[in-house]
Parts: C-alpha cells; sequence; structure tokens
C-alpha cells in the first residue's frame, strides 16, 4: 500500500532495532498519519485493545510480535514463564479476532525449538516476521483469485463498470499488506477493470468513512461513502454487482463473523440475488468451532456509541458527545452470518463455497 507514493506495510519492527515494532496509529486517520513505537508487552496490548491497531490479520501480526517484545524484555532465567504470561494476556486483549490466538499460538510452538533462551529469543523475532511476510502475501495471492470473480462480472456487463459494496474496513489497513475485502478490487483495478467501490460508513468506530474511503482515495480507486443503513436500498436500485466483506473469524463449517452489520448486508444481498462474497486468509479459520454462535462476540464500551470523534477547524482531533446525559447503550462488535448466506469464501487457495466439505478439502491438513 502507498501513502503519498510511499510504500508501508501496517506493522514493521525498526530496521535500526528489531527490539522495537513500529505501526500505524489508526485511530488518527485519516487527518493525521502518525507512526508510533511498540517496546513492551504491555504497549502490544494496548495497542490491539485500544484500536491503535485493527482488523483480523494486523491483530495477529501485533500479537506476533507482542510475544517477541515479551520474550526481548524478559528476566534471565524466566523466558517460559514470561512468555506463557505474555499469551494469556494477549489472548484476552481481543475475543473475537481467531488470527490473535493463532499466531500466539505459532510462537509458543516455535520457541519449544529453541536449546537456549538466547535461540528461542531469537525464534520469537523470526516467527514473528514470518507471520507478517505470510499474511501479506496470503492477501495478494487471495486478491489474484477474486480478480476472476470480478473478472467475470466485467464480461458479463460488457466492460460497464462493477460497483462492488464493502462492510468496515478490511483493507490494507486490517492486515499487513493489500487486505482481504481489497485485494481484489486492487488487482482488478491493475487489470484495467472500471470498478466503483460502495463504502459503509461502520459506526461505531467509522473504520470505513474514516480507513477505507482514505485507503481506496490513497489508491486512486473510485469510491463513495454511504450510511450502514443505505446498502440495502441500493440493491434494491440495481447499484450493486456484488458484496465483498473480511472476517474476523470463521469456522470449518463456513460461518463468518465480521463487524457488526455485516449479516444486514448478507441478507439484503440474497433477497436481491446479489453475490456476496468473505475474503479471508486461511489463518481466519477456526478449526474447532462447528456453529458460529458458539463464537466470542466482543462487547465494548457504549461510550463508542454515544460519542464521535473527528478534526475541528482547528485541526485538532476531539471527541464529541452525541446523546443525552445518562444514554444507555449496548455495544456489540461483531455479529454472525450463517454460512447458507455466503456465495463463496475467497481464500489464499482459491474461491470455494462456505461448507465444512469444501473447506476441508482446500486444507485438506486441518482434521
Amino acid at each position: 500500500m502507498k501513502i503519498n507514493k510511499q510504500h508501508y506495510r501496517t506493522i514493521w519492527p525498526d530496521p535500526e532495532n528489531n527490539e522495537t515494532v513500529m505501526i500505524i496509529d489508526q485511530r488518527k486517520l485519516p487527518h493525521k498519519f502518525v507512526i508510533e513505537t511498540l517496546s513492551t508487552l504491555d504497549d502490544a496490548v494496548a495497542a490491539i485493545k485500544d484500536m491503535h491497531v485493527r482488523g483480523a490479520g494486523l491483530i495477529g501480526a501485533t500479537a506476533g510480535f507482542g510475544m517477541h517484545l515479551a520474550a526481548v524484555n524478559a528476566k534471565e532465567g524466566h523466558l517460559a514463564e514470561t512468555l506463557k504470561q505474555a499469551a494469556q494476556l494477549l489472548d484476552r486483549s481481543r475475543p473475537t479476532a481467531r488470527n490473535l490466538k493463532w499466531a500466539v499460538d505459532r510462537v509458543l510452538q516455535a520457541v519449544n525449538k529453541g536449546k537456549t533462551e538466547e535461540d528461542k529469543k531469537i525464534l520469537t523475532f523470526d516467527t514473528a516476521c514470518e507471520i507478517t511476510d505470510e499474511d501479506a502475501e496470503f492477501c495478494r495471492t487471495l486478491g489474484v483469485h477474486g480478480l476472476d470473480i470480478i473478472t467475470d462480472l466485467s464480461k458479463a456487463k460488457q466492460g460497464k463498470t462493477i460497483n462492488i459494496l464493502t462492510h468496515c474496513n478490511a483493507g490494507w489497513l486490517a492486515f499487513v499488506d493489500y487486505g482481504s475485502a481489497t485485494a481484489p478490487i486492487y488487482a482488478a483495478r491493475d487489470a484495467g477493470i472500471d470498478i466503483h467501490v460502495w463504502v459503509d460508513e461502520t459506526r461505531p468506530w467509522n473504520q470505513g468513512a474514516k480507513l477505507t474511503a482514505w485507503e481506496l482515495q490513497q489508491e486512486n480507486i473510485p469510491c463513495t461513502l454511504i450510511t450502514d443503513n443505505a446498502g440495502g436500498h441500493l440493491m434494491q436500485q440495481g447499484m450493486v454487482d456484488m458484496v465483498i466483506v473480511g472476517t474476523d473469524r470463521t469456522t470449518h463449517t463456513g460461518d463468518v463473523a465480521n463487524k457488526i452489520g455485516t449479516y444486514l448486508k448478507a441478507l439484503a444481498a440474497h433477497d436481491n440475488d446479489i453475490p456476496f462474497y468473505v475474503a479471508l486468509p486461511s489463518s481466519t479459520f477456526d478449526w474447532e468451532i462447528d456453529n458460529g454462535n458458539d463464537i466470542p462476540i466482543e462487547e465494548r464500551s457504549g461510550d463508542e456509541i454515544t460519542a464521535i470523534s473527528g478534526i475541528n477547524k482547528n485541526g485538532n482531533i476531539e471527541t464529541i458527545q452525541l446523546t443525552a446525559p445518562g444514554t444507555r447503550a449496548l455495544n456489540y462488535s461483531f455479529d454472525i452470518t450463517p454460512a447458507r448466506l455466503v456465495t463463496g469464501l475467497i481464500t489464499e487457495r482459491g474461491v470455494i463455497t462456505a461448507e465444512k466439505e469444501a473447506i476441508h478439502n482446500l486444507f485438506p491438513e486441518h482434521p
């Protein structure tokens, strides 16, 4: 992804000191581009919990580097205990995203191969870097597979504009690079296909308005911001050709947990015979949960609903109150879209139906 024509990933080790990690503080976007340094496990936990970083892939990558930072700061002779405690803290930081625990467990498994504490510390760094590189490559590849879908739609419309609706931010900012839902969009742009993206605002954090729209603008992708509830109307009016969303956790049977409101988009797409695709790297699959209703759904503070942040006329970011004092608010971050509403899953290995047999056939290494 390029910002002002310069390439960035969303997370990277400091090239001069691999005991620190750099991230983009997404709370400041799109108004300010701020690079933040993570030096400790607590920094990484706070970055995940307080939304400095967000999105399945990026949460996983940050958790991987969080384990590395814990190892770097561990007292001599206490590495094993330190990593165990770090894993517990990271696992609790946000409960829904599958990539978080997947990354933590991957680092824990890797360090078992080391003979000395120094070996193990090196392995935490190498594994965290592997996770980030793999995430970027998986997203790039699923973009290639998603391109086939958009190409077929373009041919059916005889080259007319393909209107794609997405929800929340499943772009570069939610992963290490390329993104999941946006990867096919970038690939279509590069292939010369005429595309336009409808961007849901995505309350209450407004990731669509603040992140997706900004990201697409940086890449010169035509896009239009809409309110969360406008998608159904656009579909009824024939203004949407396909829906692509991301996911924070998908069961091995095809049920999808994604940003709250995704389920409603899937229902509207189903009612209007519009294809509804979910893009995800395989690290987002949960191979143990059979039913999407068993996925833990994060409930965040109601303050995120009753207040909103933005930039004032003086160029400062501030938060203002939207509601009357004492207003109660319930703030679920995710909902479950059942597999029956999903046209297909776009993965790094190809596009498949959202069914257990198809998923396991594509990933036979998982029982």
